[in-house]
Parts: structure tokens; sequence; C-alpha cells
């Protein structure tokens, strides 16, 4: 901390050092996006090289590349070994491509200049209701990824980083029933219905998507379950033992919440369960979910990361019954529910 003085020598308040550190916090987040997308992480997977050596191998110029990872280290993000040498730390270890739990596509998607870009937009989105990125970009963020196909693939790897830590989290929490079926309504590429299927083999699986999505889907889809088409605004399959919206409801407002979660309970067989895996906000506590809603401001207007209790609230205005909220080891909560 730092003490201010003024010109007869008084002490005044503290330097808000803290506060000074939280506002120059994407100075810390962009060095990491730097080092993410060079991909240093992996290049130090055998030990500490030399900074001449980095900079080499990834064609950049060797005193600003210094600066970052100096930077970087003094808040634990790699270290600087011996005089420009520079090592992983347990915390880089996640920004090397292979290692478990993975996040450097993820880091590489939020530091990108349109998203990076979006976040000034803060402001304009909350007087005037237009996400971030459309004010930013001109256009909504739908039309932008047509025009830009490589950006698009760039948002759908880091997406699939959040959605593979979800899953790995999902499987840990919870206690899925042999000889069942499940219905994943919504389930994108099927990678939660993949790992759910390959942990209980005696189940059996539905992948329920819009028709552009189950076209994508059917080179690689999966032995194990099959794709139906339809919109969950109209109907959803009947006949399922389990029934899962996974980081669905966020995405819509609460009319249309309830009208997804209505249409489930109309499907529903009596004894079959819902899980609504769904980030939460806690409002006493900082959190990762707290600042993926802001994430939302900024990109899909509308769209919000509700409270426990507006959750459990959604779900009974559908008439389901409660019967299990679940943390997990990542930004989501389940919400177990039956049909009664």
């Amino acid at each position: 901390m730092f003490t201010l003085k003024t010109n007869d020598g008084k002490n005044v308040k503290q330097f808000p050092e803290q506060l000074m550190q939280m506002l120059t916090g994407h100075y810390i987040s962009q060095g990491i996006y730097v080092a993410a997308k060079l991909g240093i992480a992996d290049l130090l997977k055998d030990g500490a090289k030399a900074i001449d050596e980095l900079a080499e191998s990834t064609e950049v110029e060797t005193q600003s590349l210094y600066r970052i990872l100096r930077a970087l280290s003094s808040n634990g993000i790699f270290t600087e070994s011996a005089p420009s040498y520079f090592a992983n730390t347990p915390m880089t270890e996640y920004l090397q491509s292979d290692f478990p739990n993975s996040v450097r596509d993820a880091v590489i998607l939020e530091g990108e200049q349109w998203l990076w870009q979006s976040w000034g937009s803060m402001f304009t989105a909350l007087k005037t209701g237009v996400s971030g990125v459309s004010a930013q970009l001109g256009m909504p963020l739908i039309e932008f990824f047509k025009q830009n196909p490589e950006q698009f693939a760039t948002f759908k790897a880091g997406l699939k980083n959040y959605s593979t830590i979800i899953n790995r989290a999902v499987l840990a929490a919870y206690d899925f029933p042999s000889e069942s079926k499940i219905i994943d309504l919504g389930g994108g590429d099927g990678s939660l219905l993949v790992s759910i299927l390959e942990a209980n083999p005696t189940m059996s699986g539905v992948l329920f998507e819009l028709p552009s999505v189950i076209a994508r889907n059917q080179a690689s889809s999966h032995k194990s379950y099959e794709m139906v088409e339809g919109d969950f605004f109209t109907s959803v399959p009947t006949g399922g033992n389990i029934y899962i919206l996974k980081q669905i409801i966020h995405n819509w407002n609460d009319e249309q919440a309830i009208k997804i979660l209505c249409n489930c309970k109309q499907a529903m067989p009596k004894g079959s369960r819902l899980l609504i895996i769904d980030p939460i906000v806690c409002s006493e506590e900082s959190s990762f979910a707290t600042f993926l809603d802001l994430q939302l401001l900024i990109t899909h207007p509308g769209a919000w990361v509700r409270t426990e209790d507006e959750m459990v609230k959604l779900a009974q205005k559908a008439d389901l019954q409660i019967t299990n909220i679940i943390k997990t080891q990542s930004p989501c909560t389940i919400i177990e529910c039956t049909h009664g």
C-alpha cells in the first residue's frame, strides 16, 4: 500500500491499490490471452526456456514478450525461474492444449478483438438495451459470424472448453440410474449425452435439436444415441426417464423459459426427472457465474444468469416439483425436478 502526502507533509488516505488492481485487470487478461494465443504454456511443457528461444519460436520481438511474461509471472501466471528464463506453474498448465480441463481455447475466445472491444460498450448496452457486441460491430453477433467464419470457429472452440468442464462436473456430481433413457433437449453437439452414456453403457439416449443442428451432427453422431429433430418451444419427445436442459434456460426470458419447462412436464412420464443444469448467481459472494451474467449483457440481449431462487420459481410456475439442488465443481448447478 502507498501513503500519499500533501505539500505540507501531512498524510492522506492510502493509495487504493486493491481498487486499481481490479480496474487494471484487463492488463492481465490481455497478457494471458497473448500467452495462450502464442502457445507459451505448450512450449514450456518440458521445462523452463530462455526468453530468446520463446521469442524465436513464436516469431515475436524478444523484449516485448519478456515484459508480458514478467508481468504475468508477478501474478503467478508463469514463473521467471532464473533471469530471462520462464517456466510453467500449476495455473499455466491449464493453458496447455492437451491438459485435462484445458481452458486455452476459452482464453483465446475471451481475448479476441471482437469480444474484447465489445466490453467497452457496456455503458451503451445498459442505456439502450442493445448488446455490446452489436454496438461495437454494427451488426448482430450471428451476422458477424456469417461474415467471419474463422471467428465462429474460435467461438465454438471456446464454448467447447467450458462445456467439457461442465460435463465432467455434472458426471461427478450426479448419480445417473442405470437402464434409463436420457433425452438431452437442445444438447448441441451431444457432448454431455455422450459423456453420460460412455460412463453408463446400460443407458440409452436421444439428442433433441433443431433440424439445422442435427444436420451438422450427422457426420459425428455417436452410435449410442438417436437424433430427433424438433423445437422445445413446440413440443418435447415423450418416453424419457431423465430429461436434460443444459445451459438452456439462461438464454431466455421468464415467459419463454416457463414455456420450455411446461413442454417438458407435458412430455415427462410420471416418475421421470428433469435436470436443469445452469449457471447460478450467488449475490452474497463473488463467483464466475456473476461475471458470465455480465458476458450475456454484452453478447446476448435479454439473456441473464438467474439466482437459485429465481430458477426454483420458474420450475414451480411450470408445476414441477423440486427434489434436489446439487452444486457442482463448475459455475453450473443441477436443479432436479420431477413430474410428480
